[in-house]
C-alpha cells in the first residue's frame, strides 16, 4: 500500500527493532502467535469502513493480549467464523496480515495499535481487557472502530460509558462473571468451609468487580478469607504456597489473565494441599484447576466475528450496538483434580444440581483440540 504516513516515518525504526524482538513468535493466521503484520494493497483508509459497500476486503486487526488457553481458543474462533462469513458473502476478511499476540507486555500492545494505524485497518479487534485498553488509547483518536472479545467489566475497564449504549466507537462482547453463582456453588461442595483463598493480579482491571462481589458474599456467609496477588507466573506461585500456608480450604479466581497463564504450574501443589481452585472459565480446569465456570469461548469467538461483520458490511454504529453478554452455561470439572484432592464426582455433580447446574467433564491439557 502507498506509505504516505508520517506516524508511519516515525515509528519505523522503534518498530522494526522492537516487533522483530517481542513479536518473533508471531507466525501468521490460524496460529496462536499471529502474524507478522504486512499491509495489504487495497488503499483503504483507517475508519473506512463507513463508506466500504462497494468494498470486497477489509483489513482485522486481531489482537491476542497473551498466549493462554482461553484467549487461544477466542482467536481461533474468531478467525474460524470470518472465514465462514467470507465464503457466505464473498467478500474477505483480511485478519492473516494483522493478526498480533501482545505477549502480555505493554509497551508491545503500543507498537501493535501504532502498527495498525499505520497500515489503515478497518476494525480492531483486542482480545481480553488489557489488549482493548491499550488499542483504545491509540486507535481511537484515528477513528477507527473496535469490537472487544472476553472483557468482563466494559465499563469500570472505561471502553464503554454503558453496556446497552456504548457511546463512542467501541462496543464487543463480553464475559462477565456470575460470582455470586461460583461462591454458592462453592458452598454446595462444602457448606462447612471457614476460609476462603482470593487469588488474582491486581493489575488487571477484569479481576476488581468479581473479587470485590467475592468479598461481599464472603462477609455475608461469616467465611473470611485472604488474598494474594501476582503480576507473573513467579509471583502467582508465590502466592499460591502463601495461600496453602494460611490455610485456605479453597481458593476463588475470577477470569483473570495473569493466574490463567499460571494455571498449569500451579495446579499440581493444589491437588496434594487438597485444595479446589474455583475459576471463571473452563480453561483453567483444562490446564488442571478443580473447576470453571463462565461463557463459552466458542461461542464469544463467533459472537465476536459475527459484530466485526455487522459493522463492517452493514454499519452497524459502536456507540448504539449494546455490548453483548453471553449466558453462563455448565459449570467444569477436571476429572483427575477432582480425585486427587479427594472430592467425589458423583456429590459434585449431585450438588451442583441443587442449583440447577450441569457438569462438562474435562482432563488436564494444554489447549482445546
Amino acid at each position: 500500500m502507498k506509505k504516505n504516513s508520517t506516524l508511519k516515518k516515525l515509528l519505523a525504526a522503534a518498530l522494526s527493532l522492537s516487533l522483530a524482538l517481542t513479536l518473533a513468535a508471531c507466525t501468521g493466521a490460524g496460529n496462536d502467535s499471529g502474524s507478522s503484520g504486512a499491509s495489504s494493497s487495497d488503499g483503504t483508509a483507517a475508519g473506512g469502513s463507513s463508506t466500504s459497500a462497494a468494498k470486497t476486503e477489509y483489513k482485522i486487526g486481531l489482537v491476542k493480549y497473551m498466549d493462554h488457553a482461553s484467549l487461544d481458543q477466542i482467536e481461533k474462533n474468531v478467525q474460524k467464523e470470518l472465514d465462514a462469513k467470507s465464503a457466505e458473502l464473498g467478500v474477505t476478511f483480511n485478519y492473516a496480515d494483522y493478526t498480533y499476540n501482545g505477549q502480555g507486555d505493554g509497551t508491545t500492545l503500543n507498537q501493535i495499535a501504532a502498527q495498525l494505524v499505520a497500515d489503515g485497518v478497518d476494525v480492531v479487534v483486542p482480545i481480553a481487557t488489557p489488549a482493548a485498553q491499550v488499542m483504545q488509547s491509540v486507535v481511537t483518536d484515528e477513528d477507527i472502530p473496535i469490537i472487544f472479545a472476553a472483557v468482563s467489566d466494559p465499563v469500570t475497564a472505561n471502553l464503554v460509558q454503558d453496556m446497552d449504549a456504548p457511546g463512542g466507537t467501541i462496543t464487543g462482547v463480553s464475559d462477565a462473571l456470575n460470582t455470586e453463582m461460583i461462591m454458592k456453588m462453592m458452598l454446595a461442595v462444602d457448606p462447612d468451609i471457614q476460609t476462603v483463598g482470593l487469588l488474582y493480579s491486581k493489575s488487571e482491571d477484569s479481576s476488581k468487580k468479581p473479587i470485590e462481589e467475592a468479598k461481599a458474599f464472603l462477609d455475608a456467609s461469616g467465611i473470611s478469607y485472604v488474598e494474594k496477588t501476582g503480576t507473573n507466573t513467579d509471583e502467582v506461585n508465590s502466592a499460591v504456597d502463601a495461600l496453602i500456608s494460611a490455610g485456605v480450604e479453597a481458593i476463588f479466581t475470577p477470569t483473570d489473565n495473569t493466574v490463567m497463564q499460571a494455571e498449569l504450574s500451579i495446579f499440581e501443589k493444589l491437588n496434594e494441599a487438597k485444595i479446589p481452585h474455583y475459576t471463571g472459565a473452563n480453561s483453567f480446569a483444562l490446564n488442571g484447576a478443580f473447576f470453571g465456570y463462565g461463557v463459552d469461548y466458542d461461542d464469544l469467538g463467533a459472537e465476536t466475528a459475527d459484530m466485526v461483520v455487522d459493522l463492517l458490511v452493514n454499519g452497524a454504529d459502536p456507540a448504539t450496538t449494546p455490548v453483548v453478554i453471553l449466558a453462563h452455561e455448565a459449570a467444569t470439572i477436571n476429572t483427575e483434580t477432582c480425585e486427587a484432592i479427594g472430592l467425589s464426582l458423583d456429590d459434585v455433580k449431585a450438588a451442583f444440581a441443587t442449583l440447577g447446574i450441569g457438569v462438562v467433564e474435562i482432563t488436564t491439557a494444554q489447549s482445546f483440540s
